[in-house]
């Protein structure tokens, strides 16, 4: 989970701490931390572009992707002045792209030729749907070549510590084309107990596992023919480091912190 420990550095705000990652250099990004509570995007993008504009989405825990101008073109989910999706994707210059997580990862993705962005948000049933793989889908659609794509996967619950049931555990791993193409269930628990860096890790309670999200969405990106470092994977977990990140497993409170990305 630590590897590459060293693409991430704290930045700081008015005394108010949120990290960012040398694989997005390019960009004006941030995986902003509770200090910032409860500031909108709408306010957080000044402080990575005066000139931006911010795009939101309505999360649902879904497989849906869209692009910036498509959020206006979108109708409203109920009860929100967003459309639903958990995923955008810049489509013009100077747009802010945004999600909110709390134990979910957050997945910032750049373009070094293109310039468009994307903002993602993945918990685990996203991550089962491919939320990612369907959002690099559009990438390419749009012209985007993967070997130019940078991928970060934010401040997130940690698997030894992010405890779920089997069924949760196995379909989430699922998503993985390896595990998929493996002809038992019990094929298929053992390599995601027993690849490298194990997804899925035991846990002390009887019927019950330990999940790792995000090695989950690093393996989907591998599978895609990504190179490992085009891959950032945050060493920061949002239910122990509970001074810097809001946890939803840890308090069951809906507050959240943003993380966003601007295009150029």
């Amino acid at each position: 989970m630590t590897m590459g420990d060293n693409l991430w550095g704290w930045q700081n705000i008015n005394g108010s701490p949120y990290l960012t990652c040398a694989l997005l250099a390019p960009w004006p990004h941030g995986f902003f931390t509770r200090a910032f509570y409860p500031q909108l995007p709408e306010q957080l993008i000044t402080y990575l572009d005066p000139q931006g504009k911010a795009f939101r989405v309505k999360q649902v825990h879904g497989d849906v992707t869209l692009t910036a101008t498509e959020i206006g073109q979108t109708p409203l989910a109920p009860d929100s002045a967003h459309p639903p999706a958990d995923g955008i994707i810049s489509d013009a210059p100077h747009q802010g792209v945004w999600v909110a997580s709390a134990d979910c990862t957050p997945v910032l993705i750049g373009d070094l030729i293109g310039k468009r962005v994307a903002a993602i948000h993945a918990g685990w049933r996203g991550t089962k749907a491919r939320i990612v793989p369907k959002t690099i889908d559009r990438f390419l659609a749009l012209g985007s070549e993967l070997k130019d794509l940078r991928v970060a996967l934010g401040p997130a619950i940690a698997g030894e510590v992010y405890q779920v049931d089997p069924w949760v555990a196995l379909e989430v791993g699922q998503s993985v084309q390896a595990v998929q193409q493996l002809a038992t269930e019990r094929q298929q628990w053992d390599y995601l107990c027993n690849v490298a860096t194990p997804p899925v890790l035991p846990d002390r309670e009887p019927e019950k596992y330990r999940l790792d999200v995000r090695r989950i969405n690093q393996l989907q990106l591998l599978e895609l023919g990504f190179a490992q470092e085009q891959i950032a994977v945050a060493p920061h977990c949002t239910f122990q480091m509970e001074e810097l990140f809001f946890s939803y497993r840890r308090t069951h409170t809906k507050e959240v912190q943003w993380s966003g990305i601007v295009s150029y």
